[in-house]
């Protein structure tokens, strides 16, 4: 969000005054949340515990999805709305490749080596996907008005569904998955298999994506793209290939969702990216679009916010899911638009 020194100096009380409503209202949520979650403790302490471990599981996806709108959005300001149907194609790939091409259909030594090695070759298909739709499509609208290129992410996120539905089929498809059912038992509460391995992959990625970030000289191109292309031009920064190697990152943390995806709950659809696309969005905006850390954060507690409606004693239960991860999207953008760990920035004139 970016706001000029002038308004700000000639708003200042009435913002002080929508900040302290904001504020106070926004304990008032977080203390009702906190009576709501601690009630269902009381009442049912390990069906509570079982829950959250859910909503980790789902919340680690959510993150890995986030971690690639945000990526790209840092960088050139861009919402791919067509990210989440690039994750559903990376769960078919991996879906078919796995099971159909190389036969991996159940818990054996050998199939998670296939698993372990499959993993890249769907990051890198994925991650050559978005890099070629940026090289044909995203950057010849790059000087064009900001809508063009959101339409154009709509029409490739609709072609990329077609392509899953001709892989795919229309209906859901049931998968044996390599990830066994069952889990690390700790006292009356099971840690799914799943759960653990989504962990163990999203945690890894996202310190590597930091550290490409933080220590390498591709990342200083990129930061230095986000804050200024222009300058980064005149500094000796490629700013295509920049921009191409962030779109690349992005579809490879796609791909990588998508094989979690189908091992974790062996089906695949080709809808599937609208809805966790939007989750996804719905988490990189609560975590501060733009901020990495902030995208994980964000889909760990709209992966635990949708568990605990679904699956707690007093709830108002799944059919109401996705009304709830809705309405934490409008308070959210209402109340703190820039998120939990973004920040407002205010633009000098």
């Amino acid at each position: 969000m970016t706001i000029t020194v002038t308004e700000v100096a000639d708003s200042r009380p009435a913002l002080a005054r929508r900040e302290k409503v904001a504020r106070a209202l926004g304990w008032l949520f977080a203390a009702a949340l906190a009576g709501w979650l601690l009630v269902n403790l009381v009442v049912a302490p390990q069906q509570f515990v079982a829950v959250a471990l859910a909503g980790l599981r789902i919340g680690a996806l959510y993150g890995l999805i986030a971690l690639g709108y945000t990526l790209v959005y840092g960088i050139i300001g861009l919402i791919n709305f067509a990210h989440g149907d690039l994750f559903m194609l990376s769960s078919v790939f991996a879906s078919i490749l796995l099971v159909e091409r190389l036969g991996a259909d159940s818990s054996t030594p050998r199939n998670w080596l296939l698993m372990l090695l499959v993993l890249p070759v769907v990051m890198a298909a994925c991650g050559g996907i978005n890099v070629a739709a940026e090289r044909t499509i995203f950057r010849r609208l790059r000087t064009a008005p900001r809508l063009a290129s959101l339409v154009a992410a709509v029409g490739l996120s609709f072609w990329l569904q077609w392509l899953g539905l001709q892989l795919n089929g229309s209906g859901q498809r049931i998968w044996p998955t390599i990830i066994p059912n069952g889990g690390v038992v700790l006292g009356s509460v099971t840690l799914d298999w799943s759960t653990i391995v989504v962990t163990a992959v999203t945690v890894p990625l996202l310190l590597a994506l930091r550290w490409i970030m933080q220590g390498t000289r591709h990342g200083q191109a990129m930061r230095a793209t986000a804050q200024d292309a222009e300058v980064a031009t005149l500094m000796g920064v490629d700013v295509n290939r920049t921009i191409a190697l962030t779109f690349g990152i992005g579809g490879a943390l796609a791909g990588a969702a998508g094989l979690m995806y189908f091992e974790t709950f062996g089906n695949t659809n080709y809808v599937d990216g609208f809805q966790f696309g939007l989750i996804a969005f719905t988490a990189a905006v609560l975590g501060g679009v733009g901020n990495l850390v902030g995208a994980v954060l964000g889909g760990f507690l709209i992966g635990l916010l949708q568990a605990f409606n679904d699956g707690l004693v007093y709830s108002a239960g799944q059919q109401w899911s996705q009304s709830v991860v809705f309405v934490v999207l409008i308070l959210v953008l209402v109340f703190k638009p820039e998120g939990i760990l973004g920040h407002r920035t205010i633009e000098k004139v």
